[in-house]
């Protein structure tokens, strides 16, 4: 799980919505319909809680049509933020969407669309409300745009079929242009199906789905990419095809009883049912078969499900039945196959050739840019690409030998364009991290700026472990397992200040001040004791007078009287109050070291 999908979670209780969206999620597992959602929606803390998320996403700082960033908005009050994203509500009518186009490693372009920065902060507040209630819906072997799922929990789902299940033959479909061809009217039925019958709600999504796209106009199908619900409409989409095909076999309601699925699944095998199971990450998606029979009428069953039940085309020339015992299927960036072991056949994989080429080009860029800036900087960029891919691509079973075949491929390159700037290293060059990660390899190593490159061959296998399914965001239990970072906290504390803002202060103040306080565990700075509500201030590093920001590395959480006495000028009164404080030499110095910083004398 990402640090990032950790402090969404962490996020959500600081603003104290945990128990409600538990509650959604609750309701939602039991069957209940939702009908006042945007009342939820637009609350105070859903909205500061979007604000958050929003700021925190690496694309705040990109413009929509209006050429506005998180940056305009930071200064506002968070009354003025909450005022603006509420009257949203009352009668939204989106900005024009902003088009770009990224491009793809083949040479095309994906066109992405960028909302204004308000329809973002908008929208956020619709997905953290909806998010709950179709996560209680949505199937188990769903790994995409989901939290704590990822591309290696979907990997590690299709080795266990091969290894443990004996499927063997693979319905492999790509769905023509899947994002730019969703139908709305049929999205709109779906989320109504989920429970989600606030009509006042369905007819906002409607709205966002119709935006006018700058340049092109407006939309009559598709799901625009970049967009922030976008991830979860797709989902949405596509749930009901899952459990469609989940129902034919895996979910089959049976009347034997039974203890285990193994159990279940012995009286079926006398049936004519067809034994599948899928994967699914996005609209890319296996189906796993035990023999060609059943995978072919898989495979007519769903291209004839897609275009009827989803009006969703196939790609007949990328989508086909494979027996992977003969040759391998692509799935998020690895070949997997199944290969003769002892007795049995076992899950291999490796890179794709496209990963392969990827890899190759995106290395060869950052090789480039150091020999045209050789700088600590450039060869840290070299070797964030690296350990990238390292880090992705470490599931394949043949990562080592895939990795020794960019490594040749790449050796002249790095040769004739670095030898220049380079001198030779060893593992004592490395930083801690680095040795920690790559020093049992021993490989020969270069250095620039004192910065060593990291090795292109130097990853092993890592195997994909299968997801815990018991994992939640929205359950007590189910968070055990991802966090425990605010047990340290006062939780009392930390919410009244969430509800205590400072009104003539920026929003960016108020979100994070609650992060200072979060980080340093709820005491102050100087004195290291836990605070109480009404003993904690935030205290500007630099003050504003002199340029100082609301920005996190600006403020520090500090007992209220400590406060006073950085910016008391009167030296008797100071030495009187630090007497009853009580502060020992290191904690002296600490406070010194923030008098100076607010342009005033040590004491």
């Amino acid at each position: 799980m990402t640090k990032e999908k950790k402090a969404k979670l962490r996020h959500v209780e600081y603003f104290s919505l945990q128990p409600t969206l538990d509650e959604l999620y609750s309701r939602s597992q039991n069957g209940n319909n939702f009908y006042n959602l945007i009342e939820l929606m637009k609350s105070e803390e859903n909205i500061r809680l979007a604000y958050r998320n929003i700021k925190k996403n690496k694309g705040s700082m990109t413009a929509g049509t209006d050429g506005q960033t998180i940056t305009d908005i930071k200064n506002l009050s968070v009354e003025e933020v909450v005022s603006q994203v509420q009257s949203m509500f009352e009668w939204y009518k989106p900005q024009s969407v902003r088009r770009v186009f990224i491009p793809k490693p083949n040479g095309d372009k994906r066109p992405l669309g960028i909302p204004t920065i308000w329809d973002r902060i908008f929208q956020q507040c619709i997905l953290q409300i909806l998010e709950p209630i179709c996560e209680a819906k949505f199937h188990k072997h769903n790994y995409g745009f989901r939290p704590n799922r990822s591309t290696h929990d979907a990997i590690a789902r299709m080795n266990t079929l091969i290894n443990k299940g004996n499927k063997y033959y693979c319905v492999d479909i790509d769905i023509k242009g899947f994002f730019d061809n969703v139908n709305h009217e049929k999205l709109l039925k779906q989320i109504w199906t989920l429970g989600i019958k606030d009509k006042a709600l369905i007819s906002i999504i409607s709205r966002l789905l119709k935006a006018e796209i700058e340049g092109e106009g407006k939309p009559t199908k598709g799901t625009p990419q970049g967009g922030i619900l976008s991830p979860l409409l797709s989902n949405i989409v596509l749930n009901e095809f899952d459990w469609w095909i989940s129902n034919q076999w895996e979910t089959f309601k049976t009347k034997f009883s039974y203890q285990t699925d193994k159990n279940k699944f012995a009286p079926l095998k006398k049936t004519r049912l067809k034994e599948c199971f899928i994967v699914r990450y996005a609209d890319d998606f296996k189906i796993l078969c035990r023999d060609y029979h059943t995978a072919k009428k898989v495979f007519h069953a769903t291209k004839d499900f897609l275009q009827v039940r989803l009006r969703l085309e196939i790609n007949p020339q990328k989508s086909k039945v494979i027996n992977l015992k003969k040759q391998g299927s692509d799935f998020l960036g690895i070949k997997i196959k199944a290969v003769a072991k002892k007795k049995k056949y076992v899950a291999q994989s490796k890179m794709t050739e496209k990963a392969k080429k990827n890899a190759k080009a995106k290395i060869k860029t950052e090789i480039k840019k150091i020999q045209k800036d050789p700088t600590a900087e450039s060869v840290w960029n070299f070797n964030s690409v690296v350990m990238g891919i390292h880090k992705y691509y470490s599931v394949a079973s043949q990562i080592t030998t895939d990795l020794v075949e960019i490594n040749q491929s790449l050796r002249t390159v790095l040769y004739n364009r670095l030898r220049e700037n380079w001198t030779e290293a060893s593992t004592a060059d490395m930083t801690r991290t680095l040795k920690k990660r790559y020093g049992k390899y021993n490989p020969k190593l270069w250095k620039i700026q004192r910065m060593v490159l990291v090795p292109i061959y130097a990853q092993k296998n890592i195997p994909a472990m299968n997801f815990s399914q018991n994992t939640s965001n929205y359950t007590i239990k189910g968070r055990e397992k991802i966090h425990s970072g605010l047990k340290c906290v006062n939780q009392r504390a930390l919410h009244l200040l969430m509800k205590s803002f400072i009104k003539e202060a920026s929003i960016e103040y108020n979100d994070n001040r609650i992060s200072k306080y979060v980080a340093q565990y709820g005491k102050c700075a100087i004195s290291g004791l836990e605070l109480e509500i009404a003993e904690i201030h935030c205290h500007h590093v630099t003050p504003k007078e002199f340029g100082g920001t609301d920005e996190y590395s600006n403020l520090v959480i500090v007992h209220k009287d400590i406060h006073k006495l950085i910016h008391m000028k009167d030296r008797e009164k100071i030495k009187g109050l630090l007497k009853t404080l009580s502060l020992n030499d290191k904690q002296i110095l600490k406070f010194n070291n923030l008098r100076l910083k607010a342009h005033r004398e040590a004491i």
